[in-house]
């Protein structure tokens, strides 16, 4: 007989929690953590410097002290390195790995179907050199020019996600920036001849940063839940990344767990009931 045990992840309430420390938090321990973040996400090149001390004080609103605090951790850390006369670069990271493998067979309709429900905003959509990590999970060279989009998804006029997406080159060119307005993004890739039947994805948490918060209407240095998914075709070729932040009040993970027999042993499969993710 099959055990069915319907679970909810009530991740908003669990980081909603966390939020009366945060204010606890040193400034400094706050910048450092948004730029750790963004440094470990590849937003910045290592060819190019970070903004200077005064730069990053007015964006984060806080003194030069605060930012040589932090930029003075990150150093200490290997995130980042201070170079006389040029400014001071990120340190190439690692390629990082999704533990969480999940198909999208019988759930791909749900996520159409979330596309389809909410409003979305279209921040940014160009054509750049893709980060050294961004080519590696999507199996490119290093150098690769590809689609970067940035989105904002809206239920009843409050935003509730911010999308980064990268597409490769020939997928993006397929469609125009109001096809991408009006339609899922799966159903462009569909469209361009990329039937998606697989993703790797991984959830875990971040802090705002300043640009993010003011696009979903919150403070920043305010905990998100992060999803990080790899979607592949049915040859196997990934067809997109993309980096979803959540506001953990909008927010909630539902997942049902089977107990399935077999002949070698009985192992636990997951499915979605309501799912979450955007497309």
């Amino acid at each position: 007989m099959k055990e069915v045990v319907h679970m909810v992840q009530r991740v908003g309430s669990a980081i909603g929690e966390a939020e009366a420390d945060l204010n606890l938090w040193p400034k400094h321990h706050r910048v450092y953590l948004i730029l750790k973040q963004e440094i470990e996400d590849g937003v910045y090149s290592a060819t190019a410097p970070l903004q200077g001390e005064m730069g990053l004080a007015e964006r984060f609103d806080v003194s030069r002290i605060t930012i040589r605090k932090a930029m003075g951790r990150l150093t200490e850390e290997g995130l980042v390195e201070r170079q006389r006369g040029r400014g001071t670069f990120a340190l190439e990271q690692g390629a990082r790995t999704s533990p969480v493998t999940a198909s999208l067979s019988g759930n791909i309709e749900n996520l159409i179907a979330l596309g389809l429900e909410t409003n979305v905003a279209l921040i940014e959509l160009t054509y750049v050199v893709a980060p050294p990590s961004i080519c590696r999970v999507m199996q490119q060279p290093t150098g690769t020019i590809m689609q970067r989009a940035v989105r904002v998804r809206s239920v009843d006029g409050v935003p509730f996600s911010h999308l980064t997406t990268w597409l490769p080159e020939e997928i993006g060119r397929s469609f125009t920036a109001d096809e991408m307005r009006a339609s899922p993004l799966l159903v462009l890739i569909e469209r361009a001849g990329h039937p998606v039947t697989k993703a790797q994805q991984s959830i875990s948490a971040k802090l705002a940063s300043p640009e993010v918060a003011q696009l979903l209407q919150i403070e920043p240095g305010e905990p998100l839940l992060a999803v990080r998914r790899i979607v592949s075709d049915e040859i196997g070729q990934v067809v997109e990344h993309i980096s979803g932040l959540y506001r953990p009040d909008t927010y909630e993970h539902h997942m049902e767990y089977d107990r399935s027999q077999s002949t070698s042993a009985e192992v636990w499969t997951t499915r979605p009931i309501k799912n979450g993710a955007d497309t």
